[in-house]
């Protein structure tokens, strides 16, 4: 008679016999149904999940053995990818959650080590340095061995970079509390913080030469000024214009942060003389008349690289790229737009409005300007037609409007800048990036940016943020450490004309 044991050992062959026989047809098959029917069959819910888990998740190596140990199968790394990708949303949620909590620490080991540290204290340091290191290692989370081993496979990187902005998602939309989906976010940022270290990154100058599908994706990924078509995008690669991506090598013909930069004479106060009025495609660069770098857009391309910094290394870079190609060059500054301050604005001026406190925002003849500019009655008549000039651009077409609005407008969007903070630091993110990277707040520009997006998001207002190359560490150090913004007269003065005339 056959034991229970080699009953149950034989029926587990078989059945891991059947599923290896199944998968490798799935990933050979080039239907998608195929593999979509294959997931769906061998997910059955959470059972499912838990077997292929159990299955790929290797069990972390003793301390003592963690050098020693082979690597699991390439399989492993394949299966998991090709699981996961064929589960909907929701699944998604549930097969995370299962694998951060049923696979990461073994918070039992990591107590008896933390309790025998401390038992050693009074030991010889080599003793001591021992305990730390095996608390260390005990501190490893059990799917980070499978985040490492996908990180070979081919196309693995681009998949954990994508399982990154999935996590991101998750937490940002509240559809999971649990801190051990936190975790697994932290382990996957600090990997790839590791894996795309600008070491690691290689500096590339799109032309119109560069490979059609790096040129489309340029195209899409563009997210501050959109291109409108092929033309317009050959034009800026083209004279005068220049642009720059960080790839990197496990993520072929992807770019992962695009920079574009505007030659100019002096520094731009406005986008359109940028992406709207073009020179001939065949016109010439002037060297003579090339004495500024304008970066009008960078746009970071791969949500699940949120937080590994690239964008500040490849403004350096460039900078260094640009003065080794125009060595006379000085003058290195964005144009950049203002997310959120109309909506700020608006806000400002509701809770002004529910507060009766108009007159605090604006100066007794400012009103009057306002009131007579749109020919409205004085108190909640006069803030309402300001507050629908916000969102139109009709303040922007009407001369009489724009002279009236300007000083309202400029100081407003200075105090937004300089004033409002976030934990200490600029609330507004892109006047974060470039504080961090050491520039200056320098100069607002009024009708910078008559687009309707440019209008509708800052009321039509941008600011440049001045690289003065010999300043930006000291700068950037008293940002980050001390919260200190430095910035131009210019912007100073409408801080203190806005201070003196509204009491917030």
């Amino acid at each position: 008679m056959i034991s229970n044991t080699a009953i149950w050992a034989f029926r587990s062959s078989v059945r891991c016999w059947r599923h290896r026989a199944v998968l490798k047809a799935a990933l050979q098959a080039s239907d998608v149904k195929a593999w979509r029917y294959y997931s769906t069959s061998i997910r059955g819910g959470v059972t499912g999940m838990e077997e292929i888990l159990a299955r790929v998740v290797a069990p972390l190596p003793t301390y003592e053995t963690r050098d020693k140990s082979p690597p699991p199968p390439e399989s492993n790394s394949l299966e998991f990818m090709h699981f996961y990708s064929s589960l909907d949303k929701e699944d998604k949620l549930g097969f995370l959650t299962k694998l951060s909590q049923d696979f990461g620490v073994d918070h039992n080991n990591l107590s008896e080590l933390a309790v025998r540290l401390l038992d050693t204290q009074l030991r010889d340091l080599a003793t001591i340095l021992q305990v730390e290191d095996r608390l260390r290692y005990g501190l490893t989370p059990r799917y980070k061995q499978l985040l490492n081993h996908i990180s070979r496979v081919e196309g693995g990187v681009k998949f954990l970079v994508d399982l990154r902005a999935d996590v991101l998602e998750i937490i940002s939309s509240k559809a999971s509390e649990s801190p051990h989906i936190r975790d697994l976010n932290s382990t996957l940022k600090s990997l790839l913080s590791e894996w795309f270290s600008v070491g690691l990154l290689r500096l590339e100058r799109i032309t119109w030469q560069s490979p059609c599908e790096i040129l489309q994706k340029i195209s899409l990924y563009e997210a501050v000024h959109p291109v409108r078509n092929w033309t317009d995008l050959k034009r800026r690669v083209g004279p005068c214009r220049r642009c720059y991506a960080f790839t990197h090598a496990a993520m072929p013909m992807e770019p992962l942060v695009v920079l574009h930069v505007a030659l100019t004479e002096d520094i731009s106060d406005n986008i359109q003389s940028i992406v709207r009025e073009f020179a001939s495609l065949e016109s010439e660069e002037d060297v003579n008349k090339i004495n500024a770098a304008i970066f009008y857009s960078i746009s970071s391309t791969q949500a699940g690289l949120q937080g590994v910094e690239l964008g500040n290394y490849l403004i350096k870079r460039v900078v260094r790229e640009l003065q080794s190609e125009f060595p006379h060059m000085a003058q290195f500054s964005s144009l950049s737009p203002i997310p959120g301050f109309s909506s700020w604005l608006q806000g400002l001026l509701s809770q002004y409005r529910k507060e009766g406190r108009g007159s605090d925002l604006l100066s007794e003849q400012e009103w009057k300007e306002v009131e007579q500019a749109t020919d409205s009655a004085p108190g909640t008549p006069a803030m309402e037609a300001l507050h629908k000039l916000i969102t139109s651009s009709e303040g922007l077409r009407s001369e009489r409007l724009a002279r009236v609005l300007e000083p309202v407008l400029m100081r407003l969007c200075a105090w937004y800048l300089y004033g409002e903070k976030r934990r200490g630091y600029a609330l507004n993110p892109v006047a974060n990036f470039h504080l961090q990277n050491g520039a200056t707040m320098w100069r607002l520009n009024w009708h910078a940016d008559t687009s309707p997006r440019g209008v509708a998001s800052s009321c039509g207002i941008m600011v440049n943020y001045r690289y003065f190359l010999s300043d930006t560490s000291k700068n950037s150090a008293v940002y980050l450490q001390n919260k200190v913004i430095t910035a131009s007269e210019q912007v100073l003065g409408l801080v203190s004309q806005f201070q003196k005339n509204s009491k917030l």
